[in-house]
């Protein structure tokens, strides 16, 4: 025997029937919190902010083979 049974309801109607927990307030303030973190460390990732990063090593690096050559000559 087969049987079928359709049931036309929301995910919130079959959650709140079937007795799990709703999740979504917390789920929206932990989003909420990340949206706020991310907006706050926007600016460390921004093109100038990553390059100027990226570039400080290079002069770092520049400055010291600098310092080598100017050794050798002496």
């Amino acid at each position: 025997m087969k049987i079928t049974v359709n049931i036309d309801c929301t995910p919130a109607e079959a959650r709140a029937f079937m007795g799990l927990p709703d999740f979504e307030p917390m789920q929206k303030r932990a989003m909420e919190e990340l949206e706020k973190r991310m907006l706050e460390s926007v600016e460390r990732y921004s093109p100038e902010a990553l390059l100027k990063m990226w570039m400080q090593p290079a002069t770092l690096n520049a400055d010291w083979l600098q310092d080598i050559l100017r050794q050798g000559r002496k």
